[in-house]
């Protein structure tokens, strides 16, 4: 069942039974007031005749009963007897006594002193009525014709009003169930035109304030999120078939061209270290790649512990200069506090050394002078570092695409590498809450601003 026909039939259920209940009470309170008032008028006929017929001397029996028919509060139907202490019937306004009036009936009368019941559309009541100290029982009887025939006709018109009433609800209810659900049609819509090849198209955000609203920027969010891990897999599986490629296809041509004939111990040396710095090239490309897979994933699948991130950036120089013993890194701590906490974040230790390993690396391969500058800093719960070069720098315009992966800017395109760095110490830093930002001048250098929260941050 479609939501709008849920939503149609069960605001329908709803006032339906709001509107039942109201017409059922309506009747019933109606009905209650009627019995009642009529039962009023049959207790004041009754007291009325026995005044009449005991109290005035001058009226008999024959006399009232001419009066009680021909007088114009006579109900319709009505019937009025008197019987004296010994349950002897002194007056009646008919010829016939019915057989329900019985000594048993007139019994129940004096021991409740008043006894009101319905035969059919008959409403009776019995009372006691004293005079001179005697107990006379006076029964009367009518059918309460207008009073039943409006009950009648209102309750024609209650059924008739609720029937219309439930129809004009269900209509009302299927009318806005799909005023109210046309954005969310508008979205399931507009989610269909949505494919691979279409992941620019967005969603109407509409006032961006109710629920519908928030449930499409939430959409329109993931679309951003997915569009841009669409292109990111595009370009990886791209540049990364490219990078691949080139030396695989090397090494093939080495050991082809090394087939061909016979060649002495030199020339084979030389064939077998260029194809090993291809293997080196390929290996640590592959690396890479594994490491961005890494940094890709959810930070809670990973191994995390308090890490002191000035330790991690002396481990990552170590480790790098001595893969490269011709760098120079200068790490400077500048007003460390004297809590420890204020200089240790939480996170995966071997990923922040290599985002750092990455950053210090960049430094001092496109630096002149293969020196890089390490600077670290820390306060209000946040830990700050920036590794700067006094190299080319890179220019604006390929300054928004630096963190992209296998992307390389017209500067660095004569340097080694294979531009995984960059984006690798992006991801692993926002991995970690953190942000990295970029500044950089054409022959003036570049500088990589790092932050990221302390564990003794009130934000972490």
């Amino acid at each position: 069942m479609k939501i709008r026909t849920r939503l149609s039939f069960q605001f329908t259920v709803i006032v339906g039974t709001i509107l039942c209940l109201f017409t059922v009470a309506i009747y019933y309170f109606s009905a209650d007031f009627r019995k009642k008032d009529y039962f009023e008028r049959l207790k004041e006929r009754a007291l009325t005749t026995g005044r009449f017929l005991l109290k005035v001397k001058e009226i008999d029996s024959k006399l009232l009963r001419i009066i009680d028919r021909t007088t114009a509060q006579a109900l319709v139907e009505e019937k009025i007897f008197v019987f004296d202490h010994t349950n002897r019937l002194i007056y009646s306004n008919v010829d016939d006594l019915p057989e329900n009036i019985n000594e048993a009936l007139l019994r129940t009368i004096r021991d409740k002193r008043e006894y009101r019941y319905s035969d059919g559309e008959r409403e009776t009541i019995g009372l006691i009525y004293k005079f001179h100290g005697n107990k006379f029982v006076i029964i009367a009887s009518a059918w309460d014709k207008y009073g039943l025939g409006k009950l009648r006709n209102l309750k024609i018109v209650l059924t008739a009003g609720l029937i219309l009433c439930i129809a004009a609800t269900l209509f009302a209810g299927w009318f806005y169930s799909n005023q109210a659900l046309r954005p969310i049609s508008n979205v399931i819509k507009k989610v269909d035109e949505i494919t691979e090849n279409k992941l620019n198209l967005r969603v109407d955000e509409g006032n961006r304030k109710d629920e519908i609203a928030l449930l499409a920027i939430t959409f329109n969010n993931m679309l951003d999120r997915l569009e841009n891990a669409f292109f990111i897999q595009k370009s990886f599986v791209s540049n990364a078939s490219h990078e691949m490629r080139t030396p695989l296809t090397s090494i093939a041509g080495q050991i082809e061209v090394a087939l061909l004939k016979e060649r002495d111990k030199t020339e084979y040396e030389e064939i077998l270290r260029s194809a090993l710095e291809d293997i080196q090239s390929l290996n640590k490309l592959t690396n890479g790649l594994l490491d961005l897979t890494v940094a890709s994933s959810d930070i809670s699948v990973l191994h995390l512990d308090n890490v002191r991130m000035d330790e991690v950036l002396f481990q990552a120089r170590s480790e790098l200069l001595k893969r490269y013993n011709s760098y120079t890194i200068h790490i400077s701590l500048l007003d460390l506090p004297d809590d420890e906490e204020k200089i240790t974040a939480f996170g995966n230790e071997r990923l922040l050394g290599i985002a750092f390993m990455n950053l210090m690396d960049n430094a001092c391969k496109y630096s002149q002078d293969c020196r890089g500058i390490v600077e670290f800093s820390s306060s209000d719960g946040k830990i700050r570092i920036t590794v700067s070069d006094k190299g080319t720098g890179i220019s604006q315009n390929d300054l928004r695409n630096i963190f992209q992966p296998f992307f390389r800017s017209a500067e660095a395109r004569n340097k080694p590498g294979h531009g995984l760095g960059l984006s690798l110490a992006e991801r692993i830093i926002h991995l970690h809450k953190g942000t990295i930002t970029v500044q950089s001048q054409i022959n003036s250098g570049t500088s990589f601003t790092v932050i990221l929260p302390s564990i003794s941050s009130p934000f972490n």
